[in-house]
């Protein structure tokens, strides 16, 4: 039985075998061909072109003699100078290029005859004999032999020039032959080249898409397939093995079918028994599967429409997540979603996860919302704790600050310089701690919304004018420079001004602090389509990396922070306001190369406007 690797070598080596014949026959040819030019045009060719170079250099010999005999002595012999040399080594090439019979003879002939030729031409051009007996040689010797001459130097012409004739006839004939004889080649192979292709297609590739068509077929779950085996050789040993790899297909999934049932029921019971709100969205939007308490609380059960519910920001997660192939949070009023369960008050924070395939396409959305009752209840002991111990001590606190303020100023007597120097360092930790308390006091009513903010239209550049005026004279004295950059199409904003006044103030005072002499702080605002955002930057020395995203954080303090007396409060409190805004605060900072915070806040016009159309 021959097997693929036989078959090829049976198809391709005839093919082989009539490229080789065709190439064989092609350089014969070619090298025929290539002798018969060569006779042409080297051999036959140059015989021609002397006999005729023979021939014209005689004529001007004969006229240049005429011209002796008419009188015009100087002419002709310059004519018969230039002639001679010109026909004697014509006569030289054609002795030295002798290829056909009798053509040795015709140019020795040619070369005798014109030895006598010349010796008559002495005759003819002495001018010391009488012009009649010069012309008499003339006709009766000279001319004689220039016909002579020159009959001869034709007849050789005629003999090359035939033998050029004939020798392109032979070519064409030889083309001719070979033509036939490359169409009986190009017919043999081609009628191998079809032979081999039907064979190729009943051995090679009948069995070849067979095989294609029953991997369709398993690829598509029909393992019960077998697959024809018609031959021996390789095709045939891999149907074979194609045969028994459904077999264990089948086997393997046979036994894996129960298996996968049972966990997959068990999946679903412990997915249900989690305690967070948890569910499973396919592409549809359809809920396929969910935690009990997602289906109590939001009504998430399988095959539930998520658009059909009545929480449209679900949908709207589910949608952006599908969109974006990103986790998704809740933004703006959706933040964090309050519920009632069995009378009892609860907060959620909502979030999509896409689940994308390894080619990063999304197959579903994993909808989670968090319980943040917990958190929510300790920030809210957290703020109520520390607005009572905020009050609480600052009463206490007033009457102790006013106390030393009055003994330094020796109301109740005259004090030691020792006595001074502790009264000073309780004054001015006193008056830290009363810092601490107020911005405790102000973040507290922040965050519970008891701080009354008025909302107005305020222009951007005499908001920072103002701000930038209190702290140009700090800024002198620590030998920075303080700069503004602002466009003068800067659209109003709304804002509480007194209140983002504490922002510019503390974010102001940061720059300075942190900034070495000989440093800048710059104040930039641009606007966009719905706000404007401002800008203080540095020249300072930055913050690590590592501290960004706790920078906003209440008490937060940097490590290693030398001569610092602050206490962690002035950028939270700076972040509640502007949020309460409705803006967005953020930071951007190298080490050693300065920071930049930039809050964004809405512009007036657009906010109005919604309004009124609303």
């Amino acid at each position: 039985m021959l097997g693929i690797r036989e078959k090829l070598s049976l198809g391709f080596g005839g093919l082989f075998l009539i490229i080789i014949a065709i190439s064989v026959q092609s350089i014969m040819q070619l090298t025929l061909l290539g002798h018969s030019i060569d006779v042409i045009l080297h051999e036959n060719y140059r015989s021609v072109i002397a006999s005729q170079q023979m021939k014209d250099s005689l004529e001007r010999m004969d006229s240049g003699i005429l011209f002796t005999l008419l009188g015009d002595t100087e002419q002709g012999k310059e004519l018969i100078t230039k002639s001679i040399p010109v026909f004697e080594e014509s006569l030289h090439t054609a002795l030295n290029n002798i290829t056909l019979p009798g053509e040795a003879e015709r140019a020795t002939r040619i070369g005798d005859l014109f030895s006598q030729y010349k010796a008559s031409l002495q005759e003819v051009q002495d001018t010391g004999l009488p012009l009649d007996d010069r012309r008499e040689a003339y006709f009766t010797k000279l001319f004689p032999l220039f016909h002579q001459i020159k009959n001869t130097a034709d007849e050789i012409l005629h003999m090359n020039q035939q033998n050029m004739l004939d020798a392109n006839e032979r070519a064409l004939a030889a083309a001719a032959a070979a033509r036939h004889r490359m169409y009986i080649l190009l017919f043999c192979g081609a009628v191998v080249a079809v032979l081999f292709t039907l064979f190729t297609g009943r051995w090679i590739l009948r069995p070849i898409n067979r095989l294609i068509r029953s991997a369709d077929e398993i690829r598509q779950g029909n393992l019960d397939l077998v697959v024809q085996r018609d031959s021996g050789d390789e095709i045939g040993r891999l149907s074979e093995a194609f045969n028994e790899m459904t077999s264990s297909l089948r086997e393997f999934r046979r036994s894996n079918r129960t298996r996968m049932i049972r966990i997959q029921h068990l999946i679903q019971q412990v997915f249900r028994s989690l305690p967070d709100v948890v569910a499973v969205i396919n592409l549809e939007g359809h809920v396929e599967i969910a935690t009990e308490r997602a289906a109590d609380v939001f009504g998430l059960r399988p095959d539930v429409p998520i658009h059909s519910l009545t929480f449209t920001w679900m949908g709207d997660l589910f949608d952006e997540a599908l969109r974006s192939r990103r986790t998704v949070q809740s933004q703006g009023k959706q933040t964090i979603i309050q519920r009632f369960i069995r009378g009892e008050e609860h907060y959620f924070c909502p979030e999509a996860i896409p689940i994308l395939d390894a080619g990063r396409l999304p197959t579903g959305v994993i909808l989670i919302l968090k319980d943040v009752t917990s958190r929510m209840q300790q920030d809210k002991l957290k703020r109520g704790v520390i607005s009572t111990v905020s009050h609480q001590l600052k009463t206490p606190l007033t009457s102790l600050r006013l106390a030393i303020y009055l003994l330094l100023e020796e109301k109740a007597g005259p004090l030691t310089s020792k006595q001074v120097e502790l009264l000073v360092a309780a004054r001015d930790e006193s008056d830290r701690l009363h810092s601490i308390l107020s911005n405790l006091l102000d973040l507290s009513r922040i965050e519970s919304g008891k701080v009354r903010m008025e909302f107005r239209p305020v222009a951007p550049h005499g908001m920072i004018l103002e701000q930038v005026d209190s702290f140009r004279n700090t800024a002198k004295n620590r030998g920075i420079t303080l700069k503004t950059e602002l466009s003068d199409d800067l659209p109003e904003v709304l804002a509480d001004q007194a209140q983002i006044g504490h922002v510019f103030a503390n974010l102001l005072s940061n720059a300075i602090k942190y900034t070495s002499p000989g440093g800048e702080v710059t104040i930039s605002a641009e606007a966009d389509e719905d706000s404007v955002c401002f800008s203080v930057s540095d020249t300072g020395r930055g913050i690590p990396a590592q501290y960004l995203d706790r920078i906003f954080e209440q008490f937060f303090r940097i490590d290693a922070q030398e001569g610092e007396t602050g206490e962690g409060l002035g950028l939270s409190i700076a972040k509640e306001i502007v949020e309460a805004h409705g803006g967005t605060i953020r930071v951007k900072s190298e080490e050693g190369r300065g920071s930049i915070f930039t809050f964004c806040l809405k512009r007036a016009d657009r906010t109005l406007n919604s309004t009124l159309s609303h």
